[in-house]
């Protein structure tokens, strides 16, 4: 049989998906699986955007120009005006879902062997994107005693070398939820301006910032646009995950002008979902400000719940649906996989993501978790409450009786 090649043995696993097959074998011996671990929302694709979606009368579904079609980017490109952002359609390209949009940019932007630094823990595919490319990820540790806020600045510029193009951010956080305000990335962008980087800021979450925090898009920032680039997505603002449809918006015409050339070789994004995503883009904010209000009821039950269990660190996040807790376990990869194997509570358990894999820093987040709050709160509820059984019982806890959890 031939050999596969390195490149494919050594392609990070998603702590997201990995432990699947046993959630699927829990599922066949009756037990209920309450998923926390990815971030696939149970709230409703706006039904006014599926009708028009159904009453399309398409003879052809065709392919569209590389960049996505005009009409999608004009409907994105005016979503933006709600966060003070004025863009041409030109400037936008519509890609298969954000995480195609970051791997067109790291060969667009990235030559082999370059590093951009990111701020860890951070969504674990970005490991697998710039292992694809050939990209250096140069990460710098946030913490979670003062909830995973933004590293300063020098800690940015100590790890800036000539090999260093760019800052990579997710603002809000995935997985942390932490939000990212505007004089943090005013102070960045100095840097990005000395050292003449890109600053490339994921924002799919940017319609999710809590305690009447403003959202600041870094396409804001002055004398900084050949630096700033843009990644969006349809997936969680508007919970349509499987429409694939995310932009990558910059005003660096060299930029557009390399990603379309890689966009080329896949021909084009998928056409219903660019005309899911032009629908989506006109609804009115009465959706956002619901499903706003619901995730923030969900996020709060989230940390009474988790505050309340011995030995369990937790924070409020300040935006997004995630909360990277840190719990009494030796190892939080185990503890996930016994929850599937051997747990369960009422006939349920849960399933989480190990937060180790959302390092590039090797032994950190091993007794960490990424706890997605995607369900709706009678729910979550049953959730914690596995949880808070589970870790009364695992025989690896360092706490060591449901009794001593409880003093």
């Amino acid at each position: 049989m031939p050999s596969i090649s390195q490149r494919a043995l050594e392609v990070p696993l998603s702590p997201i998906r990995k432990l699947a097959s046993y959630a699927e074998r829990a599922k066949a011996m009756g037990r209920k699986v309450y998923h926390l671990n990815i971030g696939q929302p149970d709230i409703e694709t706006p039904a006014a955007a599926m009708q028009r979606l159904r009453e399309i009368d398409l003879k052809v579904l065709e392919y569209s120009p590389t960049e996505g079609w005009l009409s999608t980017r004009k409907a994105f490109a005016r979503s933006m005006k709600k966060f003070g952002v004025q863009v041409d359609p030109d400037e936008v390209t519509v890609t298969t879902g954000a995480s195609e949009g970051i791997q067109l940019l790291l060969f667009s932007c990235f030559n082999p062997g370059e590093e951009i630094i990111i701020p860890e823990p951070f969504y674990a595919n970005y490991n697998g994107f710039a292992q694809i490319a050939d990209v250096v990820v140069r990460p710098i540790t946030s913490y979670i005693e003062n909830g995973f806020a933004l590293p300063g600045i020098a800690d940015f510029e100590r790890v800036i070398n000539e090999r260093t193009r760019g800052i990579f951010l997710n603002n809000p956080n995935n997985p942390t939820g932490a939000f990212y305000s505007r004089e943090m990335l005013e102070q960045l962008a100095l840097l990005v301006k000395q050292y003449n980087l890109y600053l490339i800021v994921d924002e799919v979450y940017r319609d999710f910032c809590y305690e009447g925090q403003d959202f600041f898009s870094v396409l804001r920032l002055e004398g900084l646009e050949d630096n700033v680039i843009v990644v969006d997505s349809v997936s969680k603002k508007f919970s349509a995950c499987g429409a694939r449809i995310g932009t990558i918006i910059t005003r660096n015409p060299d930029v557009l002008e390399a990603v379309s050339r890689y966009g080329k070789l896949r021909l084009s994004p998928p056409g219903l979902g660019q005309l899911l995503g032009e629908f989506l883009c006109e609804l009115d904010d009465n959706y956002m400000d619901e499903a706003q209000d619901e995730y923030r009821r969900r996020r709060d039950l989230l940390y009474r719940r988790l505050t309340g269990m011995k030995g369990v660190q937790a924070y409020l996040p300040g935006g997004a649906f995630y909360c990277f807790a840190k719990f009494p376990v030796e190892n939080a990869d185990h503890f996930c996989q016994w929850l599937l194997e051997e747990f369960e509570h009422e006939g349920a358990t849960l399933m989480l993501a190990p937060g180790a894999a959302f390092y590039a820093t090797p032994g950190l987040g091993t007794d960490e978790v990424r706890i997605a709050y995607v369900l709706n709160e009678h729910d979550l509820d049953k959730a914690m409450d596995c949880l808070e059984q589970a870790l009364a019982i695992y025989p690896y806890s360092t706490i060591k009786s449901y009794s001593e959890a409880k003093v």
